[in-house]
């Protein structure tokens, strides 16, 4: 996002960016927080959000306006374990799973308001919402079923059988397929969301896990 690589460092407790271009570390913000992991930045890079796994939180930053860099940092509690997260296509509400409760927790990202509902996704490690922004896909480790979720009401669409565990998710543009990394299975499993349906494999390397997409200059 923004031309920058955005990272997190969980012993360090800390975010940043790094700019491919200046070949330096841009931005470093103490979360104040144990394992801090997951990171998303918004399009205009005035707000960056954060779970962390250790403290079962999640920790905002947000820019301040003036001739110097200063941000403010906003942490509100979520359940146990939390880690995978998204925010929801209109950028108003973060949903974070919460690995060790089987549940989600949604945080109104203007007022900070935190409310959480149960989801049964006990051992929940990513969170991903369609680019509709109607339903959100919950893979766990704990279990060999990807788990979708109506955002309306929070009722369950359907549970589909990618294998034995499932880690990262990265769905196309368009909606109509996602990509799931089956860390304990060795390949990332292709699903139709229109059929709910497995309908491909890739094989991968020993545990995949994190999922993006590479933009390859056409010749």
């Amino acid at each position: 996002m923004g031309g920058k690589v955005w990272f997190t460092a969980e012993a360090a407790k800390a975010i940043g960016s790094y700019d491919p271009a200046t070949g330096k570390i841009d931005l470093i913000l103490g979360s104040g927080q144990d394992g801090t992991h997951m990171i998303y930045a918004f399009p205009d890079l005035a707000r960056l959000v954060t779970t962390n796994v250790g403290s079962a939180s999640v920790s905002f930053f947000e820019k301040r306006p003036g001739p110097r860099p200063n941000w403010a940092a906003t942490t509100v509690p979520a359940g146990g374990r939390v880690e995978g997260f998204d925010v929801t296509p209109d950028g108003k509400t973060v949903w974070a799973a919460n690995a060790q409760d089987g549940t989600i927790t949604t945080i109104d990202v203007a007022s900070k308001t935190v409310a959480t509902f149960s989801a049964n996704v006990q051992g929940a490690n990513r969170l991903k919402f369609t680019p509709d922004g109607a339903r959100a896909l919950v893979s766990t480790l704990g279990a060999p079923d990807l788990k979708v979720i109506r955002v309306s009401d929070h009722g369950e669409v359907e549970r589909i059988p990618v294998g034995t565990g499932a880690a990262g998710i990265q769905i196309q543009p368009d909606g109509a397929r996602a990509y799931i990394a089956c860390s304990p299975d060795n390949y990332v499993a292709v699903v139709d969301l229109k059929s709910m349906k497995v309908v491909g494999r890739i094989d991968a390397g020993r545990n995949p896990d994190g999922l993006a997409w590479a933009a390859i200059p056409q010749r």
